[in-house]
């Protein structure tokens, strides 16, 4: 139980951390089945991205004017803090990345694959973590960090060996151009993770959580349509909007943009590295979902792959980094939990 208080300084830790898992199941989920049977989209996938920005940020502004409270109108606190809103810009541009590869990854990788090959950011986030934070892992979790890298990389040969019609291409696909498209989809989730808790916790500290989301999104806004404008799809974006009505389509929309909200609210309360951790135990979970809707044969190296996962997981949270956020008085009315936030 002591452990437990460790990890979740709260009941609403906890819920955030569970939201966090059910969410990006279900986000791997939509957009597998939003695939056609070539296992290509037949929406606009980019579109669908900038809409889910746009409706983070409607969400982001709505619930910081309903709790404002004493605190200024959202235009004039913009303008107050332009500078971070500057700031956002770093991340927004990394997290705009990842979401489009997310889309292209998964129309080459089943869900319980992808997630999979995606925890070989854990190492990358540890070292990010420890120079942005002055945070030492203890040698246990490195141990747990190494453990888990080695699950993803038996996961990798198998989803290989999958793909592959023969041993004359198993190597070709296991450093396919996807395999580097996954590991650059790693390296740009790691650095905006751990960039974006260094902005909540250290400069953005006595900002109010809605408002900082507001510049992330207001940012990836800007990020999403410069990608649209670089693809030639300005144009046509009003005839690529019909295409978006399919039940699937609105669920990654709708769900996406839960998952962004959720996602900052667990970097102000807990830490990148048990984010990490977190999208580990998608894969038990995922593994499950997509057998049973799916057909998606659970292979003996999966089971290896999930079952090093949660040995390291395990390992982790008997030792797990305290990195709660230390708040003087003044600020610690901006880092209530999610439920006191949320609801009165």
């Amino acid at each position: 139980m002591k452990d437990w208080h460790k990890l979740f300084p709260n009941k609403e830790a906890f819920i955030v951390f569970a939201l966090y898992i059910i969410l990006f199941v279900f986000q791997g989920v939509f957009i597998t089945a939003s695939k056609t049977e070539n296992g290509v989209y037949d929406y606009n996938t980019t579109l669908v991205v900038f809409l889910s920005e746009l409706l983070k940020l409607v969400i982001s502004a709505t619930l910081y004017t309903l709790k404002r409270e004493n605190k200024p109108h959202l235009f004039k606190a913009i303008a107050r803090d332009y500078n971070l809103l500057l700031l956002y810009f770093i991340p927004s541009l990394l997290y705009c990345f990842y979401n489009n590869l997310a889309f292209i990854n998964l129309s080459h990788y089943d869900p319980t694959s992808y997630y999979i090959l995606l925890q070989f950011r854990v190492v990358l986030t540890a070292i990010l973590f420890q120079f942005l934070f002055q945070k030492r892992l203890a040698f246990v979790q490195w141990i747990s960090l190494g453990i888990l890298t080695v699950g993803c990389m038996i996961k990798n040969f198998d989803a290989a060996s999958v793909k592959s019609k023969g041993d004359t291409d198993l190597w070709s696909q296991i450093f396919s151009i996807y395999f580097l498209s996954i590991n650059f989809q790693n390296f740009c989730s790691c650095l905006a993770g751990t960039y974006n808790e260094y902005l909540l916790k250290t400069k953005g500290s006595n900002v109010d959580i809605f408002l900082q989301n507001v510049f992330m999104y207001m940012d990836s806004l800007i990020c999403n349509f410069f990608i649209l404008m670089c693809k030639g799809e300005v144009s046509t974006i009003f005839q690529d909007l019909q295409s978006l009505g399919d039940i699937f389509v609105i669920l990654i929309t709708v769900n996406s943009a839960i998952v962004g909200i959720v996602t900052s609210f667990f970097l102000k309360n807990l830490n990148s590295i048990l984010k990490t951790y977190a999208s580990a135990l998608e894969l038990i979970i995922t593994a499950v979902v997509c057998y049973i809707l799916f057909k998606i044969v659970i292979t003996a190296y999966t089971i290896i792959s999930i079952c090093l996962v949660v040995i390291s997981v395990a390992m982790y949270f008997r030792n797990p980094v305290n990195n709660v956020n230390v708040a003087t008085e003044k600020d610690t009315r901006d880092l209530k939990p999610l439920l006191d936030v949320v609801v009165d």
